[in-house]
């Protein structure tokens, strides 16, 4: 695909926040504060990062993206749209009966869509063993995980960084959405995680911490993590969820709800007064 400037990403993922509150609306149910948080790292790995193909993606060469925390699918639907997997008319289909574009992705509906994803704290262990199977092949492809902060309450994820921490799994890159909310509250009040980053050194893994909405500093981690030939590497990415709508920043009721018509007309109008620019926690 061809590649974008800084600037051309940004604009690109702001455009993506508006489809997602657009398709919310229509929806009428979904998730809004994960999505929208999320955006930047999306468009960073959608149009910058990947080695992938719209139009042939079962490509076996291509890079393995993988979604733990389906509930933010509306972010990756927006994200492959834009990248061309199908029409951006398509989007305001989501969770409607026999879409594609399921509440939580279809790896059998939807081209492109590696894993079926429900349950969390699953999709780690769907990554580490695509990728220690496809160190077994000599496949050359990378495998990324996109998953959040409130699944590492989950045993099998831990289980997951202990597997690929012991294979030396360097062909995985996991990006955690470090929010700090889940449906039941801000992570630090239901189950404390940090030190988050000691405990992934402690298991064997590469650590970088970047702020979430910084592209240039998101593409910049996978570059390094590429570099890297001895261990796994998880991105910690810091996000504020809601990102870009300032009623949805931070709150941890915007977990698990869509905006209705009004609440939809002020998030599209506060995203529109940004245009493509979304200020970074380093500005």
């Amino acid at each position: 695909m061809t590649k974008l400037s800084i600037e051309e990403l940004q604009k690109k993922a702001n455009q993506i926040r508006k489809d997602i509150i657009k398709m919310l609306l229509a929806a009428g149910s979904g998730h809004s504060a994960g999505p929208l948080g999320m955006a930047d790292v999306f468009t960073a790995l959608y149009f910058a990062i990947l080695n992938h193909d719209p139009k042939k993606p079962d490509w076996p060469e291509r890079d393995r993206l993988i979604l733990s925390n389906g509930h933010i699918c509306p972010v990756r639907y927006a994200a492959m749209a834009h990248a061309g997997y199908f029409p951006i008319s398509e989007l305001r289909t989501l969770r409607k009966l026999g879409t594609r574009l399921q509440g939580h992705p279809e790896r059998l509906r939807l081209p492109g869509v590696e894993t079926t994803s429900g349950p969390l704290g699953s999709g780690l262990a769907q990554a580490a063993g695509y990728a220690y199977a496809a160190r077994m092949d000599g496949a050359r492809f990378r495998v990324y995980c996109i998953n959040s902060d409130g699944e590492h309450d989950s045993g099998n994820h831990w289980e997951a960084v202990l597997f690929a921490g012991k294979y030396n799994l360097a062909n995985l890159t996991s990006i955690v959405d470090r929010n700090n909310i889940q449906i039941d509250g801000h992570t630090e009040d239901v189950m404390p995680l940090e030190p988050l980053a000691e405990k992934y050194k402690a298991f064997n893994w590469h650590v970088i911490e970047v702020d979430g909405h910084n592209i240039e500093e998101i593409i910049g981690a996978v570059d390094q993590a590429r570099a890297v030939y001895e261990n796994p590497t998880v991105i910690i990415a810091h996000t504020i969820p809601g990102k870009g709508v300032s009623f949805m920043e931070n709150l941890p009721e915007w977990h698990g709800k869509p905006p209705n018509a009004e609440e939809a007309k002020r998030a599209l109008a506060e995203l529109r007064s940004l245009g493509g620019k979304i200020v970074s926690e380093h500005e």
